[in-house]
């Protein structure tokens, strides 16, 4: 995966202690067991560290780790026809 990718394994590990070997690309928020709150929670951490912002409940709850690392790569990199893609 990209360089997102161990961004989000850290935020998910250290703020939310999800155990690192569950943190899969096809691993959802609901898979991990976050709750909405946590969703949230780690949009605004997110926003904050990369300057992504995204809808928590549309984009994180449905979405699969590798889904939200393309969305924020995107987004980072300015590809606007990605990061609007979901």
């Amino acid at each position: 995966m990209s360089a997102i990718h161990p961004r989000i394994t850290d935020v998910l590990t250290n703020t939310f202690k999800v155990p690192a070997a569950e943190i899969l690309p096809g691993s959802t928020m609901d898979s991990l067991e976050m709750d909405s709150l946590a969703v949230a929670e780690f949009a605004v951490i997110i926003k904050e560290t990369l300057g992504v912002e995204a809808d928590s409940d549309k984009l994180y709850r449905d979405a699969t780790l590798a889904d939200i690392t393309t969305f924020i790569d995107a987004a980072v990199s300015g590809d606007p026809a990605m990061s609007n893609a979901r």
